[in-house]
């Protein structure tokens, strides 16, 4: 939530913050801001909207300088309008503040300044800290790094922030604490990039440095000092970690598609392929997760396991359950990273936790995995992002290597999550003996096929789009599957509701005579996923029941199936696998069904209202 960028060196600052901001929309787009300085003059500039309305603002602004700092935001406290936008700027305009996060007890220290004479022209947290941060310095005569470390150690809550000073121009302060932060490193340290995440940064430099918790960055042209907020460690300068970014500029682009999130959806069966690469080699009987190996006896002997997750995460880990289960015969708990540390939950040692994140830096999921760690079990990530915070609070985990996902309704993630949780459930159900070999075998060739099969899937595009065309004015649309394909409905579902704002549920196909069957009239379309799996015969009394009530069926069936087209309205096929791997080409269609019915809709498919791609606040 909200996209930070900064820039230090020896170019004009504006086009690459502003080119920051485009590739960091999709976190947050209710108003967008720059400061530059010139002249040992502050200068920030503003506006409500997208990216696209700041630079109609600036069009005729003095906005040259070869330092400054930019901001998308998604709005917390204060509602979106020019004022609430970032950066802030301190009561003398001497500082400017961007900010990514939430200040919880922003208000007991907006009424100390209030008190001290500040005033303050709008009502987020983020202008509170800026003029703290002013307070303090004015106060202790001190530096701005020392004014910084002050003042975040007194602020609770989640923040990373990056601080200018008119009275220091050639020098960017950042810091950060459960909001993930990146530093771009130039040649001999003369340029530096910042960022939310390596997308805006990919163009100029493939050296990175993510800030861990809790450190601050002082840049400077020619020099970089990362240091510690607390007391204690403030005067340790840290040596930085320098990763290799393996990310190119193509795979932030569009590529030729209308959209981000189509592209996603047709990036499919590459994004699953690149996840098993390496990882399975079907003929050889190998597969192999390298970042499980020195943790591995804690899942093969886990009294249980947990999976934690959000939205789409939550969804892949709903199918990883009935997976696990089936295959390893170990029982599984799913748990909304949101809700789990609010209800005191059982964790003992014994337990091995998953969490699941597909930018690696959800606050809920983070703080889920904390509270489980407390408790001694073992955690597991399943994240996309290199090193992101999730990738680092956990013990051992797996990448997606997705690529980047820059739709805000995630595609893509899910179906690489279930893949990479599916190889885990066999790597643990082949050491435990509770899988036999051949079907061990057959399971590891037929995954080996899944791209191709999702690239078939994939063909009847045009005809989900004649689909879309019939119930694109729908109020309400109910999914329904059973088995390993109920989690699937409830994405399929949540697909709907995110981009085309239309009303939709998911619900086991078992549990419709249980109320949802009351809202089935003429203008109720249902999509069932009814493939040939164990739960067919079920299924389609199901659809049968709903026509009865003149329901209209959209049905997802095994291709070659002609008995549910006689009574359905329209059918989707996908290519016949196992039950296991059903999902993985399930959600095809159910994609493909929400993205064209939102495009006719006239929503935005990449920026959908209200919502943001990564999470890092509560």
């Amino acid at each position: 939530m909200c996209g930070i960028v900064a820039y230090l060196g020896e170019q004009d600052a504006l086009p690459i913050i502003l080119k920051g901001l485009r590739r960091l929309e999709y976190r947050g787009y209710d108003s967008a801001g720059v400061a530059l300085i010139r002249d040992n003059n502050l200068l920030v500039y503003k506006k409500k909207g997208k990216v696209a309305d700041l630079e109609t603002h600036l069009e005729d602004k003095v906005k040259t300088g070869s330092i400054g700092m930019g901001h998308t935001r998604w709005a917390t406290h204060g509602e979106p309008n020019d004022t609430n936008a970032h950066p802030h700027y301190s009561s003398d305009n001497r500082l400017a503040l961007i900010h990514n996060g939430i200040i919880e007890n922003y208000a007991t220290i907006k009424q100390e300044l209030l008190r001290k004479g500040h005033q303050f022209l709008g009502q987020t947290d983020s202008e509170v800290l800026v003029h703290f941060i002013e307070q303090i310095q004015k106060e202790n005569q001190c530096t701005l790094f020392e004014a910084v470390r002050i003042a975040l150690n007194e602020v609770v809550g989640a923040y990373a922030i990056v601080v200018m000073s008119a009275d220091d121009p050639n020098q960017l302060l950042a810091a950060r604490k459960s909001s993930p932060l990146v530093i771009g490193i130039g040649k001999e340290n003369k340029e530096f990039w910042l960022a939310s995440d390596a997308t805006p940064i990919i163009e100029y430099t493939n050296e990175v440095v993510y800030l861990d918790d809790l450190q601050i960055a002082v840049m400077q042209k020619g020099n970089l000092e990362i240091k510690d907020i607390r007391a204690s460690l403030s005067n340790v300068v840290n040596i930085p970690y320098i990763q290799h970014l393996d990310l190119t500029l193509e795979a932030i682009e569009k590529g030729g598609f209308d959209s981000f999130m189509l592209k996603e959806i047709f990036e499919q069966p590459e994004s699953v392929r690149n996840c098993l690469r390496g990882r399975l080699i079907a003929d050889k009987l190998h597969l192999q997760l390298g970042g499980i190996t020195t943790h591995i006896d804690k899942l093969l002997n886990a009294k249980r396991i947990v999976i934690l997750g959000c939205g789409t995460s939550w969804h892949a880990g709903l199918v990883a359950e009935y997976i696990f289960e089936e295959l390893a015969r170990i029982p599984v708990e799913v748990e909304y990273a949101s809700e789990f540390r609010y209800r005191n939950p059982i964790i003992e040692a014994e337990d091995a936790v998953i969490a699941i994140s597909q930018s690696g830096e959800t606050a809920d999921t983070l703080a889920a995995i904390e509270l489980a760690k407390s408790k001694g079990a073992t955690i597991f990530g399943v994240c996309n992002v290199v090193g992101s915070s999730i990738s680092r609070a956990t013990h051992e985990g797996a990448y997606t290597h997705a690529g980047p996902e820059i739709g805000v309704a995630s595609t893509k993630a899910f179906t690489a999550q279930v893949t990479v949780l599916l190889m885990m459930a066999l790597i643990i159900a082949k050491k435990r003996g509770t899988i036999p070999d051949a079907q061990f075998s057959e399971l590891l060739h037929e995954l080996e096929n899944i791209p191709e099969k999702i690239a078939k899937a994939l063909q009847f595009n045009a005809q989900i789009e004649d689909i879309a065309q019939i119930y694109k004015n729908a109020s309400n649309m109910i999914y329904l599957g059973r088995g390993f394909n109920f989690p699937v409905a409830l994405e399929g579902a949540l697909k709907l509701k995110e981009i085309s704002y239309i009303h939709a549920e998911g619900y086991p196909a078992a549990e419709m005579k249980h109320g949802p069957i009351a809202l089935i009239d003429a203008d109720m379309p249902v999509v069932f996923i009814a493939i040939k799996d164990s739960s067919y015969e079920k299924v389609v009394s199901n659809i049968q029941e709903v026509k009865a009530r003149k329901g209209r069926v959209i049905a997802i069936v095994t291709e070659g199936d002609t008995f549910i087209a006689t009574m359905a309205d329209h059918v989707i096929e996908i290519p016949s696998t196992y039950d296991v791997l059903t999902p993985l080409l399930t959600v095809i269609p159910l994609q493909l069904l929400a993205y064209h019915i939102a495009v006719m809709r006239g929503c935005n498919v990449d920026q959908p209202r209200n919502l943001a791609k990564s999470v890092t606040v509560e």
